[in-house]
């Protein structure tokens, strides 16, 4: 007799929620960051001294997309069509900046990869059903 995991389809929503809010909830803060704390200016200057080209247009693009992109991700609002550059977002630091200091924080890769794993994984499953993208299809 073959062992059949355990399903739960009710618990699976639910999971997905507590991973898509808590990850939009960091992203939307450290867009917040960018942009209050940080400034446009430091952002810039940042990423200048990183080499990412053009770190001007860059700086307000990434500092955009991880507050608006972070916000989507908590009300479940174009999950799967933010994650994908939230999770290249994150790809692109680890190559950038956090490859160079090994794995642990405060600088290595373990907290970004951790973003770019639980975005992918949006991208992958979706919402799940306690967000705007599911009523919205039920209502299709």
């Amino acid at each position: 007799m073959a062992v059949r995991p355990l399903e739960v389809p009710g618990n699976l929503g639910a999971g997905l929620a507590i991973l898509r809010v808590v990850t939009g909830l960091v992203f939307a803060m450290h867009g917040y960051q960018k942009f209050f704390s940080m400034g446009i200016p430091g952002v810039t200057g940042f990423f200048g001294g990183m080499g990412v080209p053009i770190p001007h247009l860059f700086a307000i693009l990434i500092s955009t997309l991880e507050l608006a992109g972070g916000i989507a991700l908590v009300l479940g609002l174009f999950t799967q069509l933010v994650a994908i550059p939230l999770a290249i977002d994150m790809m692109t630091a680890i190559v950038l900046f956090h490859a160079k200091n090994g794995f642990f924080v405060p600088k290595g890769i373990e907290f970004v990869l951790m973003l770019m794993t639980a975005c992918i994984a949006l991208a992958l499953a979706g919402p799940g059903a306690f967000s705007i993208d599911h009523t919205l299809r039920q209502k299709r």
